[in-house]
């Protein structure tokens, strides 16, 4: 049976299921290995960058292939930990610019129907 944990949005790469998307939202190197936060960055591991976990080894789940970008990385679980991310954040609604032909023919069927009426009344 699932836990509250298990139904919650992961807070790391290490944590999040194959094939969600999501997106980094900070990188934080563990402090026995500092350079790791400068190395993820370099590869292409920046705030606001689409990611996805591809896959995972077996057994264990070490490493995972992860997507970021247009590039795939294998990282270990370690690595991936280091990687903040949060849930994609769905673009704003625009309006289609695009006439609705459907939409116009009912708007000329009402404006016919009310000038219709007003001459014969």
């Amino acid at each position: 049976m699932p836990t509250a944990k298990s139904l919650s949005t992961p807070s790391n790469l290490a944590q999040a299921a194959i094939g969600a998307a999501f997106v980094v939202h900070r990188v934080t190197a563990p402090a026995d290995a500092p350079e790791w936060a400068a190395w993820l960055e370099e590869i292409g591991f920046l705030p606001g960058e689409a990611v996805c976990v591809m896959a995972r080894g077996l057994p264990g789940g070490d490493p995972l292939v992860v997507r970021i970008g247009q590039s795939t990385f294998a990282l270990r679980r370690a690595e991936a930990a280091c990687i903040a991310i949060s849930p994609p954040q769905m673009p704003n609604s625009v309006p289609n610019s695009a006439p609705n032909p459907s939409l116009h023919t009912a708007q000329r069927v009402a404006t016919t129907t009310t000038t219709t009426d007003a001459q014969h009344a």
